[in-house]
């Protein structure tokens, strides 16, 4: 068991290269950190850095590779697609295929369009929701992340002094640059409150074209939706004429074949997948009924992208969902029972030194949480937990070789072994016993 990291030279040495030529040194703010991790090499549930060191791996590209790093079926069907051609700008069987396998598997998947990445589907939702409805406004939620773009990069993880009431949330920008006015159509709630939103719909309902959220709120904790809570959405968006739209981009494939809305029981107008629809190859979903849909298929909601169904991509997402669908039985038992195993595992320590810990989610994805609270249900619950013993937490896994989410986020994968899990649970006690 690796329990103490090897050197960084390497690593001190990209990462200066780096910010010569690259922003910051990193492509994504996600991977800011004091020493950021430059990967070598990286298979199954396990990766390498550029100076040796092993990690048991539980970020997984940020959840995307739910069959393992370098899984054989990603690779050997992004192999022989690249030597029939890499982009077209024309159709090809293979977007018929997956985005069949997608209206079987998704329970709201009636049509199909492709993009890239999750902020592209999750903005062609909001963009149809609007036209199709002839709506202005967007309501979303406190704590829900919907993408980096302009129209909803409001409200994620803002500041208390600046987010107000916290059953009246002020909107508040995630950037400088954000246009003025940003965000004059969205409405911005609690989660986890049904009667903010009757209140909200009862008032301006026939202004509200679609209410957004993660129904496994996976970008702010993990959090559960309280009993009803998805239910009582569905009703009162179909009672006002809003739609009701899904951002599954991490719990899509991930929690269940069908995602969150099949796991939870609910079935909304859109969805947004991505991620783990393709094992890391980079691809998305819009998903929805035939009339919604239809404002696209008919030309009146523009959507559009050079990449879109990129072949290459298109593959990869073949391979991966008719792995999880014909062998889903043999896939989603195990991975959730590893994810509780781990959970109970991490409890168990954390109990033991006094530490008071929090895990919740259904096991393929879980947040571990420092706080005294008896449950997180919200932004405000999440805000409240200790994060700076949480940094600690995490920072004393990573030195013993062990990678999460650093905001107390785990993905599991489909390769994880018992041995690895045995290992973190006892590397998460001596850190525990040391908080």
């Amino acid at each position: 068991m690796q329990t103490v990291a090897r050197g960084h030279e390497q690593t001190d040495r990209l990462y200066d290269r780096a910010k010569r030529v690259i922003a910051g040194g990193v492509s994504s703010d996600a991977r800011r950190a004091d020493q950021p991790l430059f990967v070598d090499h990286a298979r199954g549930a396990e990766l390498w850095d550029v100076d040796g060191n092993r990690y048991v791996d539980y970020v997984l590209g940020q959840g995307p590779n739910l069959l393992g790093h370098a899984s054989p079926i990603v690779a050997e069907a992004v192999s022989a697609q690249v030597s029939r051609g890499v982009a077209y700008a024309a159709q090809h069987e293979l977007e018929a295929i997956v985005a069949e396998r997608l209206c079987r598997m998704v329970p709201s998947a009636e049509l199909v369009r492709f993009n890239s990445v999750g902020s592209e589907a999750v903005h062609g939702a909001l963009r149809l929701a609007r036209g199709h409805t002839g709506r202005p406004k967007i309501v979303k939620f406190e704590g829900n992340y919907h993408g980096w773009l302009d129209p909803v990069l409001y409200s994620v993880h803002p500041d208390l002094a600046l987010a107000g009431d916290a059953r009246h949330p002020a909107a508040v920008g995630g950037t400088a640059g954000q246009p003025r006015g940003g965000a004059d159509d969205l409405i911005v709630l609690p989660f986890n409150d049904l009667a903010a939103v009757s209140a909200v719909l009862e008032d301006c309902g026939d202004e509200i074209a679609a209410v957004i959220l993660e129904p496994l709120l996976c970008n702010t904790g993990c959090i559960t939706p309280a009993p009803g809570y998805l239910e009582g959405l569905r009703e009162l968006t179909s009672r006002y004429g809003a739609l009701l739209i899904f951002d599954e981009i991490i719990s899509g494939f991930r929690v269940a074949p069908g995602g969150a809305q099949e796991l939870l029981g609910v079935v909304p107008d859109l969805s947004a997948f991505g991620k783990a629809m393709a094992g890391g190859m980079q691809v998305s979903a819009l998903v929805g009924s035939h009339e919604v849909m239809g404002s696209i298929a008919n030309g009146t909601v523009a959507h559009a992208g050079t990449f879109n169904s990129h072949p290459v991509a298109m593959a990869a997402a073949d391979a991966v969902l008719r792995h999880l669908d014909e062998n889903r039985d043999a896939v989603y038992p195990p991975l959730v029972a590893a994810g509780q195993r781990l959970m109970a595992g991490l409890l168990d320590s954390a109990q033991r030194h006094g530490v008071p810990m929090l895990v919740d989610g259904p096991g393929p994805v879980f947040q571990s949480y420092i706080t005294d609270q008896p449950a997180v249900t919200d932004y405000r619950s999440f805000a409240a937990c200790d994060r700076p013993a949480m940094a600690k937490f995490h920072a004393g896994l990573f030195a013993a070789g062990i990678n999460i989410v650093p905001r107390g986020l785990w993905f599991l994968s489909t390769e994880h072994t018992d041995e690895q899990l045995d290992e973190t649970i006892a590397v998460a006690d001596s850190v525990l016993a040391s908080l």
